[in-house]
């Protein structure tokens, strides 16, 4: 009895003639709630706009299956001719491997640094400025996009063995 009493005397009256109330929140103020009908409507013209956005996206044209099955056929057909006249088949297949491997190490080791707190902040900024010396010193000017497209040709001709 004592404890109901004394819960009484805590508990603060809200006077019921006052007709503003004062809000103190740092939360900004909800629209007020739509009625039952006009949210159905707006609903309705919501699904509404979504399937024809679907339907736009998903439209495809008939099409005969010969020309995808004769651009397969040709696709494995190209792949066995290059793949016949390699010469050394175990240095191309230790190179796929190789590269498998060395793709697989890469994405431990930037999993490794990005659980460590400031590098990836660090490692982003360093791409950012090397990124930015890349565009100023090849793609900026004409006479240095020249010069790239030399380079790469160079790096081709390296490659494919005619040089």
């Amino acid at each position: 009895m004592a404890a109901a009493a004394a819960a009484t005397v805590f508990i603060p009256r809200i006077p019921a003639t006052t007709a503003t109330v004062t809000r103190c929140s740092a939360l900004p103020y909800l629209p007020p709630r739509l009625s039952s009908s006009s949210s159905l409507l707006l609903n309705y013209s919501i699904l509404s706009f979504l399937s024809e956005s679907r339907k736009s996206l998903l439209q495809t044209r008939a099409s005969s299956d010969e020309t995808s099955t004769a651009d397969a056929n040709e696709l494995l057909t190209d792949l066995k001719e290059k793949w016949d006249a390699v010469e050394n088949k175990s240095t191309v297949l230790i190179y796929g491997g190789g590269a498998i491997v060395a793709v697989w190490l890469s994405s431990i080791v930037v999993g490794a640094i990005n659980s460590v707190p400031l590098l990836p902040k660090l490692m982003e900024l360093i791409g950012l400025g090397y990124t930015g010396w890349f565009v100023y010193r090849y793609l900026l000017f004409k006479s240095s996009r020249k010069e790239l497209a030399n380079d790469i040709e160079a790096i081709k001709k390296k490659i494919a063995g005619t040089e």
